[in-house]
């Protein structure tokens, strides 16, 4: 007697070694060569227009200052916002209570690519897309890397490619969707919905597109700002292997410290008007602090050949230094762990992500004792090429900052080092690659930075 039932497995088991076949590739006949893709991006950078030039924060098209609360707020009321935020936070650390301007962007965007099988190895549809903010104009991209404000076409310019694969039901097979956070310290409780989608249809590729293999993709991780944040996040978001056979601490054990370490920390978060935040001037066009620390707002007008609408204006944060951004590893009875940060940002909605063990600017803390910046970060600065298994400089969100770029690095320890303690200091813990990366899985566990570094591991650019 045949028996049927509805039930289906929990997850999909071949999928795993499906991408670690395509993190094994290193091309194939549907893909350009590896070397070439930087040539393309330098060959559509100079055949589309681009145009970025800075404008008077009070001169922007588009945006003004609303009365009474000073607010930057665009016509529409729609896209973003930058407002005042206060922070109060108790805990270790110099800097406890502190205003600053905030974006302020509730919609949640679509980060989403596009993969499909050739000849038996998944392959990824990413494009060469144009964001004012990045140094070099363009980066590789999700297929999809849209706000609802785009893809509704509030803007009234052409509509986003292959948007229809993310959502339309049944237009192909979800492999992995999760909401994740975007940078705490500069976006209030901002989050985009992470999906990778698998086609067996036939796609037609459209100008500005490519397909790769992840191998490939992890070749350019390699590179200096080639693969943008949004592609990078969804790449931490694939469900890359089922757990191994031990950790230093075991998964419940883990989440139980970090729900300790949420619960913890008193953090009261609230905005409130731009013009009342203290410590922050506006001079020549642009908001800044006096002392020339941490972070301005400036106001940008952009031209773009290849984007759905061809010019704009808005304004971007800029930071004043270059980031430093560095998980620690160490291997525990032979399996690689890093060690994690559970750390507090304002913009968070859940108070603490999982962070890497360096997160910072050295430039905003070199005014303190070694004993008041953070943590590990002189022994990340000091880390010689012996101990350093990946280095690479990557661009924040080109969107919404503008030459923002840290410094990504994996820095080896060892029983040698006290940073390499088995019981490490109050607020950082050792964990697995695979329980990391099965929490991706959920929303606002790993924090944007962390899982930038998480895709380098996923796509083999770095083997720990």
């Amino acid at each position: 007697m045949t028996v049927h039932t509805l039930l289906r497995p929990r997850a999909v088991q071949e999928l795993p070694a499906r991408l670690s076949r395509s993190a094994a590739a290193t091309g194939s006949a549907h893909t350009m060569r590896t070397e070439e893709v930087v040539d393309w991006l330098a060959e559509l950078a100079r055949s589309h227009h681009f145009k970025v030039e800075r404008v008077p924060l009070g001169e922007l098209e588009g945006w003004s200052f609303e009365p009474g609360t000073g607010n930057i707020v665009h016509h529409s009321g729609r896209f973003f916002s930058v407002e005042g935020l206060s922070a109060d936070i108790s805990g270790p650390g110099p800097i406890q209570r502190w205003r600053q301007p905030i974006i302020n962007q509730p919609e949640v965007g679509i980060l989403g690519i596009l993969a499909k099988e050739f000849d038996g190895v998944l392959h990824f549809l990413l494009q060469a897309k144009m964001e004012p903010g990045n140094r070099n104009i363009l980066q590789l991209s999700p297929t999809v890397q849209a706000t609802r404000s785009n893809y509704s076409r509030v803007h009234e310019g052409s509509g986003v490619k292959y948007l229809e694969h993310f959502v339309e039901s049944g237009s192909g097979r979800i492999l992995a969707d999760s909401l994740q956070s975007e940078h705490g310290a500069w976006f209030f409780r901002k989050a985009n919905r992470n999906m990778l989608v698998e086609t067996d249809a036939e796609i037609p590729l459209e100008d500005d597109f490519c397909w790769l293999t992840l191998g490939q993709i992890g070749a350019l991780l390699r590179l200096d700002n080639v693969v943008n944040m949004d592609t990078r996040t969804v790449i931490s978001c694939f469900p890359m292997s089922a757990p191994e056979a031990g950790a230093l601490r075991p998964d419940t054990e883990l989440l139980s410290w970090f729900t300790s370490e949420r619960a913890r920390h008193d953090v009261r978060i609230s905005l409130t008007p731009l013009a009342g935040i203290d410590s922050w001037e506006r001079d020549g066009g642009v908001l800044a602090r006096p002392d020339g620390r941490y972070f301005r707002v400036v106001g940008v007008g952009v031209q773009a050949g290849n984007r759905e609408v061809t010019g704009w204006q808005q304004p971007l944060f800029e930071p004043t230094g270059l980031g430093v951004t560095a998980f620690l590893h160490r291997r525990i009875d032979g399996v690689p762990h890093l060690l994690v940060n559970a750390k507090v940002e304002a913009g968070f909605l859940d108070t603490v992500e999982l962070a890497p063990t360096v997160q910072a600017a050295p430039g905003n803390w070199a005014h303190l004792t070694s004993e008041e910046r953070p943590p590990f970060l002189d022994l990340v600065l000091a880390a010689g090429p012996d101990r350093i298994r990946y280095e690479a400089l990557h661009s924040e969100e080109g969107g919404r900052f503008l030459n923002a770029e840290s410094r990504y690095l994996f820095v080896e320890v060892d029983d040698s080092d006290e940073a390499g303690a088995l019981i490490p200091r109050p607020g950082y813990q050792w964990v697995t690659v695979e329980q990391l990366n099965s929490l991706t899985a959920h929303g606002r566990y790993v924090n944007v930075q962390a899982r930038t570094l998480l895709a380098c591991i996923n796509s083999r650019a770095v083997r720990l």
